[in-house]
This record gives structure tokens, C-alpha cells and sequence, in this order.
């Protein structure tokens, strides 16, 4: 088995307010001198045999059309480790 990632980000001219507000709340955490906080989500699929071109190609079709609103986010797949 396979674990394929896939890491879906808002693009970056959408305006990202959860990350904005845990932006603002890390210096009062203590946490300084960072300039810029995104928030995005992970998906991790275990995938049953090869991870070959076609399998990548499903997932990004996967990831296109179900994980990410393409319209204002952006996604990578990245195989993560074999098993």
C-alpha cells in the first residue's frame, strides 16, 4: 500500500480569515516574528496497489473534482511513502 497526500491550500488572492485570526493571536501567545499564517486541509489516502500514472491521474482527478473548490484553492498530490 501506498499513501498518497493530498494538500489543498486557498489560492492566494482569497482572503484567508481563519488564518488571519490565528495570525493574530500568536503574539499574544507569545509566538513573534511571524509574518503570515494560511490555512488549509490534508487528505491522506491509502491506496491499494501501485501508485503508476493512472492511479495519479484518478487522484487528481479526485482531488479536482471532490477534495478542492478549484475555483479558490489550489491542491498538490505528492505519493508519501509505499508500505
Amino acid at each position: 500500500m501506498a499513501r498518497v497526500v493530498v494538500d489543498v491550500m486557498l489560492k492566494p488572492e482569497i482572503l484567508d480569515p481563519q488564518g488571519q485570526a490565528v495570525q493574530r493571536a500568536l503574539p499574544r501567545l507569545g509566538f513573534e516574528g511571524i509574518a503570515d499564517v494560511r490555512q488549509g486541509k490534508r487528505f491522506e489516502l491509502e491506496v491499494e496497489g501501485p501508485v503508476d500514472d493512472a492511479a495519479l491521474a484518478r487522484i487528481n482527478e479526485l482531488a479536482e473534482t471532490f477534495l478542492a473548490n478549484t475555483v479558490i484553492e489550489d491542491f498538490v498530490v505528492k505519493v508519501e511513502e509505499e508500505k
